[in-house]
């Protein structure tokens, strides 16, 4: 967990922006339900959508991206909107009833805890036989429809700042396979263990589904973007 390293002055609940409903569970619908409430919105939807935060022993509020801290977990949907409505408006405090301290730049922090993410998941995909990069390599993938001999190509990495041209030749080899392109070709490289990286798949399993969550995560809270298909 990365600590946040500034926060502003301790917000005490707002009475007029209305609580979530008393004694609700963190999780909506039971224990082992999917279901989350967003303490901006009020609206319940999937937990894949949105981010989790708890309050700190200290009385901060701490993003939970991997969703392991323990304490009730106050849900966001990732929005930008939404998060800079919850820190404006006291929201995480009226929730957790109970005065907090929010950080100063919360959805900054987030997303950099979720690129962070994103980048150790390709990284940890590259180490377990689960990536390649380079165009050749992506195209010859692609074609397999494989990644040597493990079936399926579950994602495409593409950087932010690569050729158009390189990238619609892929595009014609992949159809309906998603595309992440919220990268560079430095940030792509290191996680490949390369100088950089333009183009790159992933293959299919746990792993990728996990790298495309948070990858939708990031994408919704950087530029209102989920992974296209390609």
């Amino acid at each position: 967990m990365v600590a946040p390293q500034a926060s502003g002055p301790a917000v005490t609940p707002d009475p007029d922006t209305p609580l979530l409903p008393e004694g609700e569970a963190e999780a909506v619908g039971g224990a082992k339900s999917p279901l989350r409430r967003c303490i901006a919105s009020g609206v319940v939807g999937s937990k894949d959508g949105m981010i989790r935060f708890v309050v700190g022993p200290d009385g901060t509020v701490v993003p939970d991206v991997e969703e392991t801290l323990p304490g009730r977990g106050l849900w966001l949907t990732a929005d930008p909107a939404l998060v800079e409505k919850a820190v404006a408006k006291g929201l995480f405090a009226k929730a957790a009833r109970r005065s907090v301290r929010t950080p100063a730049d919360l959805r900054a922090l987030v997303t950099g805890l979720l690129r962070r993410r994103c980048l150790d998941l390709v990284g940890l995909a590259r180490r377990g036989g689960q990536a390649v990069a380079g165009f050749e390599k992506v195209a010859a993938a692609l074609r397999a429809k494989a990644i040597g001999t493990r079936p399926g190509i579950g994602l495409r990495l593409e950087a932010s700042d690569g050729a158009a041209d390189g990238r619609s030749k892929l595009d014609a080899l992949s159809p309906g396979i998603p595309v992440v392109d919220i990268f560079d070709r430095g940030e792509l490289g290191m996680a490949l263990g390369r100088d950089d990286a333009v183009h790159a798949v992933v293959g299919t399993g746990p792993l990728v589904q996990r790298l495309q969550r948070e990858a939708e995560r990031l994408g919704a809270l950087t530029r209102g973007a989920r992974p296209s298909a390609g």
